[in-house]
């Protein structure tokens, strides 16, 4: 009998692409095209592709493991959670609520980290809560919150992207990290639209630039200064938008003036007639966009970098206006969603403040608790992995890796290992999961049902297409159980839906509202764009106006009678008014600074990471599949012809790459797409080519990101050890 293929998304990236499963009679599941999904229109990258293959029980966990003497070994369920809850009960008991930590995941869907951040402050009753999208785009929230009110990665649907006249690329390699974005791109310039790219390398995406500029790395502050600068100088602002639709012009264009051109030539090593070119290309269509990625975010400066970005298009009349604007490139398959409902230290769920007193006293409301109950803001996810094993004492682990993944990752793991106690729910024995005193086994993508928002701020549902190996339970049963054995017994439910319906309760009116989102509608609507507030009785879902966001909604229609109550939802937000108490933007004053640790006679190179196509943030998954090991089979060392013709080194060659932190050793890959005063590195491995053993967490004093793409290394030739 043949299988009616579910239709779902994809489990990587912010892209959300959608996809059809179908069981396959002989077993295994086939993932196929889904042309009906706007953002990929059918199209899948190799990760996208092979997703099914990290279900296999072969590769992924299906047992629970506890640790006896020195080993983990296989365990029941009952067991397992008997553990977890005794030692988490016997730590607050000997070194109170926040010796407990709790670090998510921006994979999590949004109904488990809902869960688990309600888990954290009303079960454990700690503080002590962060999840790795703090690595991933939260000095753009930062940032993005600060000039409009309101922080979602594209204010605008992709679709968008084609119909501007110029769009600036910062920091981003769409061709490798969202591949099948890369046609909205293509679709600009094939409409007469420009691409600029900026990036020190040359990457696949700066090849299909209209310009690509190539600043030093830790310098996309200065160079956006400098962009501003010219903008002034050639009498390019828009004066009257700047007079009716924002704040702070004056200090900021003071700020901005400080960089001349050649000033910023010397900091960025972007020569003036480029600068220029690009401001031309920005400024004389009627329409155009900025879109930041990690490359500017991931800096001690990174919320000051995007505000300086967000300050261009402000100046030029170029936010909350049809097809122009600011957004942000969020990564992770739910970074997006995973911050907005309460995962993230200071935050509860619609994205509201942990410090506002109306917002606690509406969660509590929701969650049925004392307000004054509620922990207060936490450590962000550096400092709370800094102090495992001191002031934290034992940890609950869902989805994470930060072994591999976070900065300064040989001292973080040395943090680990100092731990009391560390539970681990995934879904595959990752290198944190190999640290651990209890493993859960935990169902994946294909096995469960829930709900992510993709980086346009589409909310969209996963649907349940194959059951889980026996022994595998979501994390929703985790957390139920846990609780149940901690001693709360209701407000834990395992359905996904029925937590989904108190998210839509504990968000309304928050900036992050999803109220007015059913299971029903995403099903119906191939998802819904929040903010959607329920509307009351009686008004009209032809067109919404969300007082919060001042967004004009544009929203499809409901298909069914109750579409006249339905709010469309919110794809183009800030058309009318930002979600200041003004209504304006504000302008922030930013000057630029120089990197945590610039380069001296010892480390007198820039390291720099990010991704590659066949592999996916730490690897933990994309590792287990052939196809993508046999593109991208291990880490490697880039470098310009120029430095490994000093080094003596051949393409090929074992190099040490060396920062303060610690040593990482990988092949030399010479390219001349490559500052020759940069080498990168991706950061998908452990062992000894982890390139997050020389990164340097020092942090953005607002948004409190690690500095990823910047730190002062040198580089050695490794003799080959001689075969016996």
């Amino acid at each position: 009998m043949e299988k009616t293929p579910t239709p779902t998304h994809c489990p990587y990236c912010a892209l959300q692409c959608g996809m059809n499963i179908t069981p396959l009679p002989q077993g295994g599941v086939e993932v196929t095209e889904r042309a009906d999904f706007p953002v990929n229109r059918g199209a899948l990258c190799g990760k996208g592709r092979t997703a099914a293959e990290v279900l296999s029980p072969a590769v992924r966990l299906t047992t629970p493991l506890v640790r006896e003497g020195g080993r983990l070994v296989e365990a029941d369920w009952p067991e397992a959670l008997d553990r977890i809850a005794g030692r988490l009960a016997a730590t607050r008991e000997r070194h109170g609520p926040d010796s407990l930590g709790v670090f998510g995941g921006g994979g999590l869907t949004n109904e488990k980290a809902y869960a688990l951040g309600k888990f954290a402050r009303v079960v454990l009753g700690t503080s002590q809560i962060d999840y790795n999208g703090r690595f991933c785009m939260s000095s753009a929230a930062a940032a993005g919150t600060k000039a409009f009110g309101l922080d979602r990665g594209l204010p605008f649907p992709l679709e968008d992207v084609p119909r501007t006249g110029c769009v600036i690329l910062v920091g981003s390699n769409l061709a490798e990290t969202m591949p099948p974005s890369l046609r909205f791109f293509t679709e600009l310039r094939e409409n007469g639209g420009t691409l600029i790219v900026v990036d020190p390398r040359r990457t696949r995406t700066a090849e299909q630039a209209d310009l690509h500029l190539a600043p030093r790395p830790g310098t996309d502050l200065a160079l956006a200064l400098g962009l501003l600068h010219l903008v002034v100088a050639e009498g390019r602002t828009d004066e009257a938008y700047i007079r009716e639709r924002t704040t702070g012009w004056e200090e900021a264009r003071a700020a901005a003036m400080a960089h001349w051109p050649e000033y910023v030539e010397r900091i960025t090593g972007v020569p003036v007639p480029r600068l220029r070119e690009a401001v031309r290309m920005f400024c004389e269509p009627e329409a155009a966009m900025v879109l930041t990625a990690r490359g500017p975010e991931q800096q001690s400066k990174g919320t000051d970098t995007v505000g300086a970005w967000i300050n261009l298009c402000l100046a030029t009349g170029r936010a909350g206006r049809p097809l122009s604007g600011y957004g942000c490139l969020t990564g992770q398959g739910n970074g997006q969603g995973g911050r907005e409902h309460g995962q993230k230290a200071d935050q509860l769920p619609g994205y509201r403040k942990l410090d506002d007193p109306a917002a606690r006293r509406h969660v509590a409301g929701v969650w049925g608790v004392d307000p004054d109950s509620l922990p207060g803001p936490g450590r962000s996810a550096y400092e709370l992995l800094d102090a495992l094993g001191t002031d934290v004492r034992a940890l609950l682990l869902m989805g994470s890796n930060p072994v591999v993944s976070a900065p300064r990752a040989a001292h973080v793991e040395e943090r680990l290992r100092s731990l009391d106690f560390l539970a681990v729910a995934d879904v595959v024995l990752s290198e944190t999961a190999e640290l651990a005193d209890v493993v859960l086994p935990v169902t994946q993508w294909a096995e469960e049902t829930g709900t992510t928002t993709s980086l346009e701020g589409r909310v969209l549902l996963r649907r349940r297409a194959v059951a889980p190996p026996p022994g595998v339970h979501s994390d929703l049963y985790v957390l139920h159980e846990l609780a149940g054995r901690l001693g709360v017994e209701k407000g834990f439910p395992t359905d996904p839906e029925e937590v989904f319906g108190e998210l839509r309760r504990a968000s309304a009116g928050g900036p992050a509202d999803y109220s007015g989102i059913t299971y029903r509608r995403l099903a119906e609507e191939n998802g819904v764009f929040w903010p959607c507030p329920e509307e009351p009785a009686g008004t009209s879902g032809a067109e919404g106006r969300d007082t919060a966001s001042g967004a004009v909604s544009q929203g499809p229609a409901a298909s069914d009678a109750s579409a006249a109550v339905r709010h469309p939802g919110t794809p183009r937000l800030f058309l009318d008014r930002f979600a200041t108490p003004d209504g304006r933007a504000r302008f922030v004053a930013v000057a630029h600074r120089a990197t945590a640790e610039e380069p001296d006679a010892e480390y007198p190179l820039l390291l720099t990471t990010g991704r590659v196509v066949s592999q996916y943030q730490s690897g933990a998954q994309t590792r287990r599949v052939a196809e993508l090991n046999a593109a991208a089979p291990g880490p490697f060392v880039e470098l310009h012809p120029r430095l490994a013709a000093r080094l003596g080194a051949a393409e090929g060659d074992p190099l040490a790459v060396v920062s303060r932190r610690g040593r990482a050793v990988a092949p030399a890959r010479i390219t001349d797409t490559i500052r020759p005063d940069t080498v990168f590195m991706p950061f998908h491995w452990p062992g000894e080519g982890r390139a997050n053993t020389l990164t340097n967490p020092a942090l953005d004093p607002t948004s409190r990101m690690p500095e990823f793409k910047s730190c002062a290394v040198r580089v050695e030739r490794v003799e080959a050890v001689p075969r016996s």
